[in-house]
């Protein structure tokens, strides 16, 4: 026992002894005061670097925004993270991101995407291992073309919501969106930029988060952010598709492309291509497979073997197994399912990764090895990065992924009926038919399972949004393309070319 553990227990035995005397001569506690306001921290440094082939001086700014409630007590610190050009043009285009999660900070598009410092882990699919994981420059950060804005909801990175504040004010689909877009607007009115062109993106939820977001910025009668351009990176927008519960198909139908992506990356079915291998399984997916699917167990059993076989052929996977799961394969079956004959899973989030179980006779894996394998890296390059290079001083743990996905309110709020279907595609094609020069950018990788590119497909070319301001591009990689350094460029190059055709 130490020392200051006796000294703990010694002063709780003096009280106690003591508490008789305490309670008849002591005067009665005062009330509890709240807790004093947080003092808004921003931390800025002037850099150097070259990105797109161009020689950029700028400053880089972490700062906090505090959001507080109608009697001005603070209830959230939101942390943002910024990247200007100087000398600072009022007119140059600004470009707000986050990442998802719910709960994600944004380090992942910050440290390994756009960002003028990238973290340096293996673009090979393999484990990004034990530091150090150096910090290099990123010649593919965007700052040749936009000023940058990183932000962190309540709950990620270092953001955080003050003692006493209720999580149900923040945590949430519409709470969530309010304040980002409040964020956006002080972050516009504060820097001078309201003449600015205006883009807004994200990765994976931080995509939902975009449709949320432009409706509070774009959806109501009084618009007073117009935006340029929408970025979606990893896309889910349509909810239905990633949950595949008994009596729901779509979930089989959407992910049935990405399966055939990754049985061909590994050797388990033959094409000429990936682009050539998913466009078969599209055809299949949304012709032969979901008819199938829908007829139930009034599928007739000859057009049930040929279903069965052609399945088979996309994915690798043999027919007994495929009769034995009723043709519905989930994803985690398939992580598994895939390379069991060599003893290893594939990732959800990349299934160019591949992990070894504890033994190789279960059903699903026992965990993401797309995501272990690049974890520790991201985390060790911003703290790195914003303690030691940008001087934030904080004793509170960065968030990568936060805990707050459990308490999400994933309500649209009143008008939306029931939402046991939750789509929020429809506020993107709002927000595009009310302002007609709204354009979206939309990235999918193909060994995407957390986000498969054929559920993004069907959920934005569905009736409501004009598809001739759409630009899709796709990429050889996973969830997060960029930690392939050929997609990184490969991105950064077709975002430049969406940013400057406005």
């Amino acid at each position: 026992m130490n020392a200051r553990l006796l000294a703990a227990l010694a002063a709780v035995s003096t009280l106690a002894l003591t508490a008789p005397t305490i309670a008849q001569d002591a005067p009665k506690a005062e009330s509890a005061k709240p807790a004093p306001a947080p003092e808004p921290q921003i931390r800025s440094r002037d850099l150097v670097g070259t990105f797109g082939g161009q020689r950029i001086t700028y400053r880089a700014t972490i700062a906090d925004t505090i959001l507080s409630d109608e009697a001005g007590k603070a209830e959230a610190v939101i942390v943002t993270t910024s990247y200007v050009k100087t000398p600072v043009d009022p007119t140059r285009p600004v470009f707000f991101m986050y990442n998802g999660g719910p709960g994600s900070g944004s380090v992942w598009l910050q440290m390994g995407a756009f960002g003028p410092k990238r973290v340096a882990i293996p673009s090979d699919a393999k484990d990004d291992g034990a530091p150090p994981y150096p910090l290099r420059d990123n010649p593919d950060s965007l700052l040749d073309v936009a000023d940058l804005v990183f932000i962190d909801p309540p709950g990620t990175g270092f953001s955080y919501l003050t003692q006493g504040t209720d999580p149900k004010k923040y945590y949430g689909l519409r709470q969530d969106a309010r304040a980002v877009a409040q964020v956006i607007r002080r972050w516009i009115n504060d820097n001078g930029r309201w003449g600015s062109p205006k883009y807004l993106g994200g990765e994976s939820y931080g995509t939902s988060r975009t449709a949320m977001v432009v409706d509070e910025l774009e959806g109501g009668t009084y618009n007073d952010v117009g935006l340029n351009g929408l970025i979606l990176i990893s896309t889910i927008l349509d909810f239905a598709g990633r949950e595949p519960t008994p009596g729901n198909e779509l979930a089989y139908v959407v992910t049935l492309p990405s399966m055939a992506a990754a049985a061909y990356y590994h050797g388990k079915v033959e094409a000429p291509s990936v682009e050539a291998i998913v466009e078969e399984a599209r055809r299949f997916a949304i012709g032969p497979y979901a008819t199938a699917l829908l007829k139930g167990q009034e599928l007739p059993a000859g057009e049930r073997a040929s279903v069965r076989r052609e399945l088979a052929r996309l994915t690798g996977l043999s027919e007994t197994y495929l009769e034995q799961a009723d043709l519905r394969v989930t994803d985690q079956r398939f992580y598994k399912e895939l390379l069991r004959d060599r003893g290893l899973t594939i990732g959800r989030l990349d299934a160019r990764y591949t992990g070894k179980d504890f033994d190789n006779a279960g059903e699903t894996p026992d965990d993401d090895p797309s995501f272990y394998g690049i974890d520790a890296g991201y985390t060790a390059a911003i703290n790195q990065w914003a303690r030691e290079t940008l001087g934030y001083k904080t004793d509170r743990q960065y968030q990568s992924i936060g805990n707050v996905g459990g308490q999400w309110d994933w309500s649209l709020g009143s008008g939306w009926g029931r939402q046991a279907y939750l789509n929020i595609a429809p506020l993107i094609g709002q927000a595009m038919r009310q302002n007609s020069q709204l354009r979206l950018f939309n990235a999918q990788g193909y060994y995407d399972f957390a986000t498969p590119f054929f559920g993004a497909e069907y959920s934005l070319k569905r009736s409501g949004i004009p598809q001739e301001r759409i630009t899709w591009k796709y990429y050889e990689a996973g969830h997060m393309m960029y930690v392939r350094d050929e997609d990184r460029a490969k991105l950064s190059a077709d975002l430049r070319n969406f940013i400057r055709a406005r």
